[in-house]
């Protein structure tokens, strides 16, 4: 795994992170998991990435999240990045959930950090995580295995789903729009709007966009190819475009946002 050294991600923030991390930890869950096995249950051998997601780097990390390591360093990494506490600010998505909902999607789920949440929240839900890695998915299935929590886990990209429309009364996505371009998250949104049955909601917590503006350090600290882009767009417009009604942002310890958006 190649990794840029000119990046302020990796000349300054990794070491002082990775002083940090649990390494026993971290070994502990992959020495737990089946990769091979795992991965190829999850990809389908014709799959093809899209460009936007494989020829970019995150975190200055070539080939971003499609590596065993950048998936079991992903929960051990996020947890210093979303201050002031990672599970407040999982939880500010889940205070927005207006229902009980009977079934949900977490998309770009990654190693399930909010789809297991989710469930805990709302054990009778059948609850659905999609996510664009297999490593990241090979990650969520360990993570719920420990937690004791059944979810159904699915390959893909969410832009085009294989779901059925009207099939879910809640979509949520975590730390998702900022890593892809806006053409893409647009698209995400239509499709997280057929996918909602009528009176469905959409919850997304990401950066807060007006904060991501205001400090244009942040934008290059992380080493995201699109966060600039994200941040200079408004979530709420993009929401409204897509056909959402009540949509509203509400900010999150002022480093993140939660948005809302229902289908009527």
């Amino acid at each position: 795994m190649a990794i840029r050294q000119d990046t302020l991600w990796e000349q300054f923030l990794s070491p002082l992170i990775q002083s940090l991390l649990d390494k026993e930890q971290m070994m502990a869950v992959r020495d737990r998991i089946d990769w091979h096995e795992t991965i190829d249950r999850y990809q389908a051998p014709e799959f093809s990435y899209p460009s936007y997601y494989h020829t970019q780097n995150y975190h200055g990390i070539e080939g971003g999240y499609l590596t065993q390591t950048a998936a079991i360093t992903y929960d051990p990494i996020t947890q210093y990045v979303l201050p002031p506490y990672e599970p407040w600010v999982r939880q500010s998505l889940i205070d927005r959930v207006r229902t009980q909902p009977r079934r949900i999607l977490d998309l770009g789920c990654g190693t399930g950090s909010m789809t297991v949440p989710l469930k805990q929240a709302f054990p009778g839900a059948v609850v659905t995580g999609l996510d664009l890695s297999p490593y990241m998915l090979a990650v969520a299935e360990d993570r719920a295995s420990q937690a004791g929590v059944e979810i159904e886990w699915a390959h893909g990209t969410a832009e085009l789903t294989q779901f059925e429309a009207g099939s879910f009364d809640l979509v949520t996505a975590a730390l998702l729009f900022h890593e892809t371009p806006p053409a893409i998250a647009q698209t995400i949104l239509a499709e997280s709007y057929r996918l909602l049955s009528a009176g469905g909601q959409l919850l997304i917590l990401d950066g807060n966009q007006r904060t991501l503006r205001s400090l244009e350090l942040l934008n290059n600290v992380f080493e995201e190819p699109y966060i600039q882009a994200y941040a200079a767009g408004n979530l709420d417009a993009w929401l409204g475009k897509a056909g959402f009604d009540d949509v509203e942002t509400k900010d999150v310890f002022w480093i993140n946002q939660v948005t809302r958006g229902v289908k009527k």
